[in-house]
């Protein structure tokens, strides 16, 4: 069985439980990175043309306004074929209850016919919000499994809590 881990996340200012902080690693690749080391499994990083604003409260307007929009923005790369994977991990960030938009963007390009989807979320109060329910909404074919939400400022404690999920 081969695994892929698609995921989008943010480095720089992220608001955490001890306020607005810099982060020199996002908080969903910490996660992403605790995967492909307990499944092998391939990585792919959904970036942006345009990158998001640096400061916090600027960047969570622009996702608010790409989801009132229901924005697909553009994105560095795209993946066009994921046949030879079995299972496949999705994981972002909950931004305003919601997946980012640059995850549309990618995933509605995508055959999920027969896969199996593992979300995971990273959040400081949100928890999984709609993920669940806009992947089975986006990948249509696949089976949603049950997802695994942590708080972004518990990332690096949260090894052991993802090798028990997957």
């Amino acid at each position: 069985m081969k695994s892929l881990i698609i995921y989008f996340s943010r480095k720089g200012n992220n608001y955490s439980t001890q306020g607005i902080k810099f982060i020199e690693v996002g908080n969903t690749e910490v996660i992403a990175k605790y995967i492909e080391e307990f499944t092998d499994g391939d990585l792919f990083e959904v970036e942006t043309v345009k990158d998001y604003p640096a400061d916090y409260m600027e960047c969570t307007e622009v996702a608010q306004e790409e989801i009132d929009e229901n924005a697909r923005p553009e994105l560095k790369k795209y993946l066009d074929d994921i046949s030879e994977y079995d299972t496949i991990y999705v994981g972002c960030p909950n931004w305003w209850g919601r997946m980012p938009m640059a995850m549309y963007s990618l995933l509605e390009r995508l055959d999920f016919t027969g896969k199996t989807i593992k979300p995971f979320v990273t959040h400081e109060c949100g928890g999984m919000g709609s993920a669940e329910r806009e992947l089975k909404n986006l990948c249509e074919g696949a089976q949603i499994e049950r997802g695994l939400s942590i708080r972004g400022s518990n990332v690096n404690n949260a090894k052991s809590l993802v090798k028990d999920w997957i």
